[in-house]
């Protein structure tokens, strides 16, 4: 079944565009018109589009999911061959090609129409008629532009597309957050047979070995196993609610992001959702530059078919994006949450499962690529900030809680088993010892004036971190003792740091961010605030700085450091370098393997006010900063819309130390271990690791 029941229009109209367009492009391998700069290009196009017709016809009449494992293979290579990395080089998805084939200007907007004619897969798969015949209309219009050697014209019908078209783009993604009626993705979840492995195809996402071989090792383990992880999960979506005094029961919709392959487990999950009272919500992957297409795993998704080619195209809408677009995009956004107000009050959150495991990725950086300018910049920040305004006018995030899980995918090596089994363990450790030798670390941080990290072994951070001072130290915390709920595995504390008094270096010798990596990432720090940066990823200087605002500070000039954290799960710290694999966790384990500290918002954000207490019923008060405080005069310059945390591993640790304010000093961590009383067993994980 269709996922857009909901859609009013007549889509007898549709039927008859997209009728008429299919047959367009049918005709265009036996014309002579198109200048023969272009012809290679659209001569490959049209295939593609021809096959995604094919694939809608097939989900029209009920025969898609009929497909055998080796038809549906084979219609797959035909949708994703030109991305892999063996043909990219010369293919038009490619912007380097694209530029060197066609020149800078028709490169660049070819290639981006490439890009987003990834779509049509996406909607053929789901039936959406009407998103298919907009992009199959887009095609054709820019080849009658390009039979007239009209350059500027083709431009200005990719710029109208955008614009014209953005209250359906608004709707499309708004509704699949809030609306959980006949779901396209929760659908294949709960009903498909999960046995036969060819429900993976029906997605209409790239299926490989990583999304096979989970869901045939999933469909092995114990039903009991199963149902663990899945309680482990809703659990924590459960508690986060509860832990800070939030009422679920007003609540009547969670939206879940998975990775395919994982359906076994989302099932039983679903199950779970809606005994608390939830229907729940899906949706895929960004398909448009319009969505950030390019930039993250979110929502619904599967391994990529070429790390590279999303980087390439992560700002392509650099080439429409301009003021006006934005201004659009809001006042749709305000029209459609106004229309569905009652959904959107009814929202509870996102749960969200992350994979880990993938090789790392150091992208290469091409100057043919659509960028951002230093205006386009500002505005990206700028439309970010309003777009979370406008969602939490009507999605009160006072209101809301989340939960956030990890796994490893296959990809990770022939110990897959054996790390997928550690990491379940570690999703499940005893929280309420955490929690008690958390109390102990922050019986001693809750004096400090400030808190000095000094790495070693080649680490240059020399950092001091200022706390929140406390007025009721009997009453009031500074640091939250954060065990196993909304972030799934148990261990760190953590604070919303004074930015004033807030200074020094930060580094790392290695990290991953976002699934990209960092060589001698380095931030300078000053009251606060990032005023230098730098890492060592490629040869020139500007490419190394342009690297890091792009992708650390979000475009930012200067971004603050919204928190300081300490990891205490030792235990996952151990399995990463028992396993080599410590380059390949996320940061949602990583982050609790080790001191870290992110720049960006707090970890607060937009809950500045409300009052929440650890579990020795101390409140917890260093809930913002002196960015975030000026939210009271002007919201948009107190949220950056941005927290991305950065580890220091043990290893690299030389000291974290208590300063008080009579200038006494106490280690929290001295040469990579624990030397608070209380707290030892932390310890145990490391010295036999050093031992063995």
């Amino acid at each position: 079944m269709a996922d857009m029941e909901w859609i009013t229009e007549d889509m007898e109209t549709y039927q008859e565009r997209f009728a008429l367009m299919a047959e367009r492009i049918r005709r265009i391998p036996g014309e002579q018109d198109i200048p023969g700069e272009y012809r290679d290009y659209f001569m490959r196009a049209v295939p593609f589009l021809l096959k995604t017709a094919e694939i809608f016809e097939k989900q029209q009449n009920g025969t898609l999911a009929k497909r055998t494992l080796a038809e549906c293979q084979a219609d797959q290579d035909d949708l994703y061959r030109h991305l892999r990395p063996e043909h990219y080089g010369s293919s038009y998805a490619n912007p380097a090609y694209a530029v060197k084939m066609l020149g800078q200007e028709a490169g660049q907007l070819l290639t981006l129409l490439c890009s987003e004619l990834e779509g049509c897969i996406a909607w053929a798969f789901q039936g959406r008629i009407r998103e298919l015949t907009l992009l199959f209309e887009l095609f054709v219009q820019v080849y009658n532009c390009l039979e007239e050697q009209d350059l500027k014209e083709a431009r200005e019908t990719i710029y109208w597309y955008f614009h014209d078209y953005s209250e359906i783009f608004m709707e499309n993604q708004i509704h699949d957050m809030i609306c959980p009626e006949g779901n396209f993705f929760v659908d294949i979840a709960c009903h498909a047979n999960l046995d036969d492995l060819t429900y993976l195809y029906r997605y209409g996402l790239p299926v490989g070995k990583n999304e096979l071989e989970t869901a045939a090792f999933l469909n092995r383990m114990p039903e009991e196993e199963i149902q663990s992880m899945a309680d482990t999960w809703t659990e924590g979506y459960r508690i986060g609610f509860e832990m800070t005094g939030k009422d679920l029961s007003k609540k009547r919709v969670a939206e879940i992001h998975y990775p395919i392959g994982f359906e076994r487990m989302i099932r039983a999950a679903v199950k779970n959702l809606q005994a608390m009272g939830l229907e729940v919500t899906a949706s895929r992957e960004p398909v448009s530059s319009f969505q950030n297409k390019g930039n993250s795993k979110r929502a619904v998704f599967s391994t990529s078919v070429n790390r590279q080619y999303d980087f390439d195209h992560r700002e392509d809408r650099a080439y429409y994006f301009d003021k006006a677009i934005v201004e659009r995009r809001l006042e749709v956004m305000k029209t459609v949450f106004e229309q569905h107000k009652e959904q959107a009050a009814g929202y509870a959150g996102p749960a969200v499962v992350e994979v880990f495991g993938e090789d790392a990725f150091s992208p290469e950086m091409k100057e043919e690529a659509l960028r951002y300018d230093a205006k386009q910049q500002k505005l990206n920040v700028y439309n970010a900030s309003e777009s979370t305004q406008i969602t939490y006018h009507y999605i009160h995030g006072e209101e809301r809680s989340f939960t956030i899980i990890a796994y490893p995918v296959p990809e990770i090596g022939e110990k897959f088993p054996e790390i997928f089994a550690e990491t379940v363990a570690i999703n499940t450790l005893d929280y309420q010892k955490y929690q008690t030798m958390q109390q102990r670390l922050i019986d001693v941080l809750d004096q400090a004036r400030t808190v000095h990290i000094q790495g070693t072994n080649g680490n240059r951070t020399d950092l001091t971190v200022a706390i929140y001072p406390l007025s009721d130290p009997q009453t009031q915390t500074a640091f939250e003792n954060c065990v196993a709920d909304v972030n799934i595995p148990v261990g760190e504390v953590f604070t919303s740091p004074v930015l004033k008094g807030t200074n020094g270096v930060l580094h790392v010798s290695e990290v991953f961010l976002n699934g990209l990596r960092y060589e001698n990432l380095e931030l300078t720090v000053a009251d606060g605030m990032i005023t230098s940066y730098t890492c060592t990823n490629f040869t020139s200087e500007e490419e190394n700085q342009r690297y890091v605002k792009d992708h650390v500070l979000m475009h930012h000039d200067t971004l603050p450091m919204g928190e300081f954290a300490i990891g205490t799960n030792t235990t996952a710290y151990v399995m990463g370098r028992r396993y080599g694999i410590t380059d390949k966790l996320p940061i949602l384990i990583a982050e609790k393997t080790g001191p870290h500290f992110a720049v960006g918002d707090t970890c607060y954000s937009y809950e500045e006010d409300l009052v929440t207490r650890n579990p020795d019923g101390k409140q917890i008060v260093a809930r913002e900063n002196e960015i975030s405080a000026l939210r009271r005069e002007d919201p948009s310059r107190a949220y950056l819309n941005c927290h991305t945390d950065i580890t220091i591993p043990y290893e690299e640790l030389g000291a974290i130390t208590v300063i008080r304010k009579d200038g006494s000093t106490e280690d929290i961590i001295r040469d990579g271990l624990f030397r608070v009383k209380g707290a030892e067993d932390l310890n145990l994980p490391l010295l036999k690791e050093r031992r063995s």
